[in-house]
């Protein structure tokens, strides 16, 4: 049985409430028009986001930048933030770097070669015969996806222990000459940050089971959501019709999964969402409303920290682990991200 041992987050070393954003996005918006500018402060200000963590200080956020400039930006940045969730994590396992046996790194946001794993490896003492899987381009759904992927690993190899980090910064792929409404909205709803996961196979290591993992992909959907590589870096692509789309294809995401695990929704008694954003968010919470659940603490670490992509499930997973709860209670851990794609892991106390 592969087990969930602890989740540790990390933090940058930049943050500013939504109120303290408001002033750098007017004096962005100047030149702008007045009825523009309104939109874009109420979307802002209706994001259901008190704060918001960034590699990059406010007082830099909206300097042009080429795309070389803004990915080192995120080369700098994640680094620490990938280590310090590590070394979070391990402390409060009380397990040393050179007892994990494969590491899996996931991120969309940049690019870099070698990947972060690798300087992981170097930086925190890892064993030489470590195995090691970058995963990139699954977006928000790639935390549950490493999770999954480590999962199987696992499970294949009794008596091994796993480590999967997610580290992201949205922030450094802000378009600063880009006023278009979706780069507005991925401004709005995004933050950076990075999140550990520790997992294990061992007979002795305790913690929370996973029962089954699964992915559900919509067909006709590549467009939906995502990146475009330009000159000038990454574009975010978001498409209005998310939710709805979510929402028609809910009761196939949950209820094939929940039967293949010989659980109904009323087993669940937790669930471990990832806060897209608060239109998202609002879709699903009416969606597992009327079965009579709640998302409380998705809607509270999106108002904490807002969407920091891959890493976010995680920090609601975290509050789950930090909470006292019985044992042989279930939950359904949930994102959704690019391609597009649902993912989805069931646990048990």
């Amino acid at each position: 049985m592969v087990k969930i041992k602890t989740v540790a987050k990390q933090l940058p070393p930049y943050t500013r409430t939504t109120e303290e954003i408001i002033p750098y996005v007017k004096a962005w918006m100047s030149g702008q028009e007045e009825r523009f500018q309104r939109k874009v402060l109420k979307i802002i200000g209706n994001a259901q986001i008190d704060r918001r963590y960034s590699i990059i200080d406010a007082d830099d956020m909206f300097v042009p930048r080429t795309y070389e400039e803004k990915n080192q930006l995120y080369i700098q940045g994640t680094l620490p933030l990938a280590e310090g969730a590590l070394r979070k994590a391990l402390k409060k396992a009380d397990w040393a770097a050179t007892d994990l046996d494969y590491i899996i790194t996931v991120s969309c946001t940049g690019f870099m070669i070698p990947s972060v794993d690798a300087y992981l490896i170097n930086n925190v003492g890892m064993r030489q015969d470590i195995v090691r899987l970058p995963v990139t381009k699954m977006g928000c759904a790639a935390g549950v996806s490493g999770t999954i992927y480590a999962k199987n690993f696992l499970q294949a190899n009794p008596g091994k222990r796993a480590a999967v980090i997610a580290v992201e910064s949205p922030m450094s792929t802000f378009q600063q000459e880009d006023f278009s409404m979706v780069n507005i909205v991925s401004a709005a709803i995004f933050g950076d940050g990075a999140a550990c996961v520790l997992l294990s196979s061992h007979e002795k290591d305790e913690g929370v089971k996973i029962l089954n993992e699964d992915m559900y992909h919509f067909f006709d959907a590549t467009h939906m959501m995502g990146f475009e590589l330009k000159n000038s870096g990454l574009h975010m692509v978001l498409d209005p019709s998310v939710p709805e789309t979510i929402a028609a294809h809910f009761p196939k995401i949950i209820y094939p999964f929940l039967e293949k695990s010989n659980t109904t929704i009323q087993d669940i008694n937790h669930l471990v969402f990832h806060p897209g954003g608060k239109k998202i968010v609002q879709t699903v919470e009416n969606l597992f409303g009327a079965m009579g659940k709640n998302i409380d603490d998705t809607k509270e670490v999106l108002r904490l920290y807002g969407n920091m992509s891959s890493a976010t499930v995680l920090y609601v997973l975290e509050r789950f682990l930090d909470k006292n709860i019985p044992a042989g209670e279930k939950g359904l851990m949930l994102s959704f991200g690019p391609g597009f794609s649902a993912q989805k892991v069931l646990l048990e106390w």
